[in-house]
């Protein structure tokens, strides 16, 4: 069963004067997209937030939508993203790490099948709060 980390953060729709729809977020400034229709605009601005949002620690507090300031053209609405889920979709670059363990321990573990870049990488995760 996968994790729910959900946010929820206002965004600003602006419509221009042609056919696109410009997405913004005031507590998430570098997550700046656009889109040809409603939908559109709300689907892309959901990637943006969630690529903005990826792999930070400490997330902005959400503004309440109810306090924001709005031109005409402008329209705000709250956008959501799982960012476990979002995790799952984004590939992480990997690199390669040459480490020297114990002989003892390196045969139990090839014995049990045990992945030592999986032991590794979750130890780092651990170790690092992530």
């Amino acid at each position: 069963m996968s994790k729910i980390n959900m946010v929820i953060y206002p965004a600003i729709l602006t419509s221009d004067e042609g056919n696109t729809i410009d997405v913004t977020f005031p507590d998430v400034p570098a997550a700046i997209t656009f889109g040809n229709s409603f939908k559109e605009a709300v689907v892309m601005g959901a990637e943006a937030l969630g690529l903005a949002l990826y792999g930070q620690r400490n997330l902005p507090e959400p503004s309440d939508i109810r306090q924001l300031k709005l031109a005409s053209a402008q329209q705000a609405v709250l956008i959501a993203v799982d960012l476990a889920e979002f995790k799952k979709r984004v590939k992480t670059p990997m690199v390669k790490k040459n480490t020297t363990v114990p002989r003892e321990l390196a045969l139990a573990a090839e014995q049990q099948g045990i992945n030592f870049s999986e032991v590794l990488t979750e130890a780092l995760k651990a170790k690092l709060g992530a």
